[in-house]
């Protein structure tokens, strides 16, 4: 097995309570909707959205992945994720851990730091462009999040 791991930090003028809302307490309204073209849904399959929680996502074009909720800390802004089956890239991968965190910053937006550790099957080859269609994924349902809030203000307040 081969662990890689891949920390990106994004600053936004978003305050981090309202952002972790948004973007992690209430995705399965909120991703969807802003996203239809990507994801059709995101559904709990076990739990009730919580630590311990199984989720999937199911994408427009077929397939899904899923995974399991570690870490849901609405007091902390933080949100761990291991995501389990599905996809392409889970072909190759046994896991992959996703650990969001977000921090208030003195001119009242974010400081977001987004933490991704794969762990491979077997000897399997990690290609940096993997990675990088992952985080960029990632990132564009941040950017639309973030530009959401941007243009509701009266939305996760």
């Amino acid at each position: 097995m081969v662990v890689f791991k891949s920390t990106d930090e994004y600053s936004s003028p978003i305050p981090a309570a309202r952002f972790f809302k948004a973007l992690i307490v209430d995705c399965r309204s909120l991703i969807p909707k802003l996203m239809p073209q990507a994801i059709e849904s995101i559904d709990i399959v076990q739990g009730d959205g919580g630590a311990g929680s199984i989720m999937q996502i199911n994408f427009t074009e077929g397939g899904h992945v899923s995974g399991r909720v570690e870490v849901l800390n609405e007091e902390t802004f933080t949100f761990m994720y291991a995501l389990m089956e599905g996809g392409p890239l889970m072909e190759k991968f046994e896991s992959i851990a996703y650990e969001v965190k977000f921090a208030p910053t003195p001119d009242g937006g974010s400081k977001n730091r987004m933490s991704s550790t794969y762990y491979t099957k077997d000897d399997a080859e990690l290609e940096e462009e993997e990675i990088k269609v992952g985080r960029d994924r990632g990132l564009g349902i941040y950017k639309a999040v973030e530009a959401y809030l941007l243009h509701n203000l009266d939305t996760y307040v």
